[in-house]
């Protein structure tokens, strides 16, 4: 007979298709399995024979096997689990490190390992004298109470007050999660501890103006200290936020700054007037003094010349006197006779000097005077 035949007239039975359908047919196949109840048998004379109740220890097997089948399934589906992406797990196998895992769905022995999760991506934060109430583009700080955090002494004996943040991840999970205990606080400690020793050491006006140069300062120690730790974090980033005195001091701290502000406009200004006359002076001394030089470089040569000049005349006077004196008296009357306006001759047998006619010139002086007036008066 063919599976058609033997088929019921109903048709085939179907099958669950889905996991829900699964679950259902499980619990009913248990249902059954623990009624206390069976089906009567139908013999050929068409009556049934009662069932034999069973006896106590076949209800206490069934409870057992259905706890086990119940611990078996809870194994089963505590076995895998899943990581979201950013998240890796640490596994430990009976208390040992058995192996680091990335995001995913991942396999492990029930009973026997351990999972820890942590977020690798996620950027952790902490703050110092002041604290986020509602983080976002409208952020509100609230820095009421956190003097202790906030107040320190600089190296000018000044307390100031400082608020900073910190941000770090976690870079190696395994030492995150065994090797300090509260990393969070261990954070926060060495980060406090690091920035008052930082701003203890500078003045107030040096810390004002080279926040971010501390602030990295600060970053260095603190990574080398967590890592000396092995506490398994990264620092991203150490900002100073605000520095200001406090508030009881605000108004002699402010008195301070503008005496400070006009002292520096006041040396501003000199230096200025100091950079405008001191140059101007310098090079006028300088001029005088190249001056100076130049002309006694000048009278210097001018001397040797003379000399030279006197010399050579010695010299041809020696060989001839008369002629020398003759020609020298020459020169000389050359030279002047050209700028003297009127000349008289005096004869040893004249009584009166005679004028003498300058023809080279073309006009003397004094006529030029009595013809000049006399166009004058004409006009």
């Amino acid at each position: 007979m063919s599976n058609q035949d033997q088929m019921p007239p109903w048709g085939q039975k179907k099958k669950p298709q889905t996991p829900e359908e699964w679950v259902a047919l499980f619990i009913k196949k248990l249902q059954d399995y623990f009624s206390d109840s069976k089906k009567p048998n139908i013999g050929g004379s068409g009556q049934g024979t009662p069932s034999q109740p069973g006896s106590p220890m076949a209800g206490v097997g069934k409870l057992l096997t259905f706890i086990f089948a119940i611990l078996i399934l809870q194994a089963v589906y505590a076995s895998f689990y899943k990581l979201s992406p950013g998240e890796v797990g640490v596994v430990l196998r009976l208390g040992q490190y058995s192996q680091t895992t990335q995001s995913g769905l991942h396999f492990k022995l029930p009973l026997i390992d351990t999972l820890y999760k942590v977020d690798v991506q996620e950027i952790r934060k902490e703050e110092f004298g002041f604290r986020s109430r509602s983080p976002g583009q409208q952020s509100t700080f609230d820095r009421s109470g956190f003097d202790m955090e906030s107040l320190m002494l600089t190296a000018d004996t000044n307390v100031i007050n400082v608020a900073w943040i910190v941000q770090y991840r976690v870079s190696d999970p395994l030492n995150f999660l065994f090797k300090v205990k509260d990393v969070r606080q261990a954070v926060r400690d060495i980060s406090e501890s690091i920035t008052r020793r930082v701003v203890g050491n500078m003045d107030f006006d040096y810390i004002l103006g080279n926040r971010d140069l501390l602030a990295a300062d600060a970053k260095k120690e603190l990574q080398a200290q967590l890592d000396k730790l092995e506490a398994g974090v990264s620092i991203g980033t150490v900002q100073f936020q605000d520095i200001n005195p406090p508030e009881p001091v605000k108004p002699a701290f402010n008195e301070v700054n503008e005496a400070d502000q006009d002292m520096k406009r006041l040396v501003n200004e000199a230096e200025e007037t100091y950079n405008k006359v001191i140059p101007k002076a310098r090079g006028n001394a300088k001029k005088i003094v190249e001056e100076a030089h130049g002309y006694a470089v000048a009278r210097v040569n001018e001397a040797y010349g003379d000399t030279g000049r006197f010399l050579a005349i010695l010299k041809e006077y020696k060989n001839a006197p008369e002629v020398t004196r003759r020609r020298m008296y020459l020169e000389t009357m050359q030279t002047i006779m050209p700028e003297v306006a009127s000349v008289y001759v005096i004869d040893e047998d004249q009584k009166s000097p005679l004028p003498l006619l300058n023809l080279s010139a073309t006009q003397s002086p004094i006529s030029s005077q009595t013809s000049s007036k006399s166009t004058q008066q004409g006009n």
